[in-house]
């Protein structure tokens, strides 16, 4: 088996379990998300993918942020009162830390919309620029626009932003493609679940802010 396939199959089995995690809104995904870009790293780097390369950089650092964005105490005026729309995360494993100081599920703020889609757009270009000038990437339009929305919706993801998941189900789309086209099946394999899952966990994290007890159970 070569490098490349060996490599392609470990990251499906860690992609799993990362997916499991991040369905169940379980804080451990951020370990795994430290885990599996390292793995990535070395396969987009074989298959030529620079842009989702640097991307797997900036997983590692974010997966950092996230953990802390996830489980650091929030003032009250973050937390989102009392109201339905925001879920208290309790850490599983941890000794039952009080839910008032978890991150809650939210809904994404539509004062960020227009900020975040302009963020977006800098990023696929400023990206699409430096593939097209300095890689020999065959694929530099659809590598940039996946890791820049990949960048935004990994924010969202440590922001706990129910819609997350919207963001990485076009991800997930475009990258099952993309890794199909560049050799690397197993990969694809599993963007091709993610992008089931985007649905399920979009509707699960939904059904989580609106009745937790039901949700988790």
């Amino acid at each position: 088996m070569d490098t490349l396939r060996f490599l392609d199959i470990l990251g499906f089995a860690v992609g799993l379990a990362y997916l499991y995690l991040e369905y169940r809104a379980n804080i451990w995904l951020w370990l795994v998300s430290i885990i599996m870009p390292a793995i990535d790293m070395m396969l987009y780097f074989k298959a030529g993918l620079y842009a989702d390369f640097g991307m797997a950089i900036y997983y590692c650092l974010a997966s950092i942020y996230g953990w802390l964005a996830w489980s650091l105490p929030l003032s009250p005026s973050k937390r989102g009162g009392t109201t339905t729309s925001s879920y208290p995360l309790t850490l599983e494993g941890t000794g039952g830390r009080s839910e008032a100081r978890e991150r809650r599920i939210s809904h994404f703020p539509k004062r960020l919309l227009l900020p975040t889609l302009g963020m977006g757009v800098a990023l696929w270009i400023a990206i699409y620029w430096f593939l097209s000038r300095h890689t020999d990437s065959t694929v530099p339009l659809t590598d940039a626009f996946t890791t820049a929305l990949s960048i935004v919706a990994l924010w969202a993801l440590a922001r706990k932003f129910a819609e997350q998941w919207l963001m990485w189900l076009v991800v997930d789309a475009i990258c099952c493609a993309l890794y199909i086209y560049k050799g690397i099946p197993f990969k694809a394999i599993i963007y091709g679940i993610y992008t089931v899952f985007a649905v399920f966990g979009y509707r699960k994290w939904l059904r989580m802010m609106a009745n937790p007890a039901k949700a988790t159970a």
